[in-house]
């Protein structure tokens, strides 16, 4: 499993083009976005949402939305990943569970819910920074995810946001971050480009 996950962190590159008849099930759809809420959030918030836009109409009219890239419509699917501004009133029944499972102790929720309203309410440039980053994660993870089902991906930061939200019907408080083309490849795609060498970017202190 460790290896499995290493080579899928090592081998991923974007997927700029994609097999037009590629095809994912409900169920693959489903395990993708399962893997992709083992991500972290904070205090546990889960506050993301998945759209999976897959029929063909629903796929071109996102298209018309994101700067008419082919990559939309030729993926077998193309997620909505939605960071969702972040709300300390959720905590207790996000908590709930661990709490029934037994390794929580039962007065944890409410001490989280009040260090999450501290860190959060009135602070909507802080909650939606959350917001950014509980999707990123939740995003990265299905990228690698489908990395390891064998399927291609492809985020995309090229939308009109505002379209989007009106379009697919979501709420104030959900941030639509980034659209993930998620499906096989076609074989013409690059390999995966270089990456900086190390002594550019890391520093030990």
């Amino acid at each position: 499993m460790t290896h499995s996950m290493l080579a899928a962190i090592d081998d991923r590159r974007t997927t700029n083009m994609f097999d037009p008849a590629g095809h994912l099930t409900d169920a693959e759809i489903e395990k993708l976005v399962h893997l992709a809420t083992k991500a972290p959030t904070s205090f546990n918030l889960q506050n993301w949402r998945f759209i999976a836009v897959r029929t063909p109409e629903a796929k071109a009219r996102l298209r018309s939305m994101a700067w008419d890239q082919a990559k939309v419509t030729d993926a077998a699917v193309t997620f909505i990943i939605c960071g969702q501004l972040a709300d300390h009133r959720t905590i207790p029944a996000r908590l709930a569970p661990s709490v029934d499972a037994g390794f929580m102790p039962a007065e944890v929720p409410s001490g989280w819910e009040g260090a999450a309203g501290s860190l959060y309410d009135n602070q909507p440039q802080r909650q939606r920074d959350e917001a950014i980053r509980t999707a990123t994660f939740g995003a990265m993870t299905l990228i690698l995810a489908a990395q390891a089902m064998g399927l291609g991906s492809a985020p995309m930061i090229g939308f009109d946001a505002d379209a989007v939200a009106q379009g697919f019907g979501l709420s104030e408080t959900d941030i639509p971050a980034l659209l993930l083309a998620v499906g096989p490849a076609a074989p013409e795609n690059w390999p995966q480009k270089p990456r900086r060498p190390l002594s550019d970017v890391l520093d030990f202190v």
